[in-house]
């Protein structure tokens, strides 16, 4: 089993940049890759990025590349997500995710709710 919980979030204003962070305790941390994902008020959640198990391979959503950032630290046994120039369209509340099952960092992507979640922390951005 793997615990995950999420920190960070918060109300923000278009242009500005935040950083969500994702504790996991559990397992050994750095057997998983890891994802970030959101879901915003009546759509679907959708995936953000994800990142290997050493931290050195990443895969983002078109939507936030360029933009955000994944990054890991196994010794902390953290996963962060810097987020900057912050849209209106980011607003949503984001995930902290790990499959149950090792696979590639792009299958994390393709994550279901059979999986570790964390509870999630919500992101607003104002114009």
């Amino acid at each position: 089993q793997v615990q995950l919980i999420e920190s960070g979030g918060g109300l923000v204003q278009a242009g500005d940049s935040l950083r969500l962070s994702c504790a996991a305790s559990g397992r050994t941390f750095s057997y998983y890759t890891m994802g970030w994902f959101r879901q915003a008020p009546g759509k679907e959640r959708e995936f953000v990025a994800a990142i290997d198990r050493s931290g050195t391979i990443t895969d983002y959503a078109d939507s936030v590349k360029g933009r955000f950032t994944i990054s890991r630290d196994n010794a902390k046994n953290t996963v962060s997500l810097q987020m900057n120039s912050l849209k209106l369209e980011d607003t949503a509340v984001y995930y902290c995710a790990a499959p149950q099952v090792p696979g590639t960092v792009f299958t994390v992507r393709y994550l279901t709710d059979n999986a570790y979640w964390g509870q999630g922390t919500q992101v607003t951005v104002s114009s």
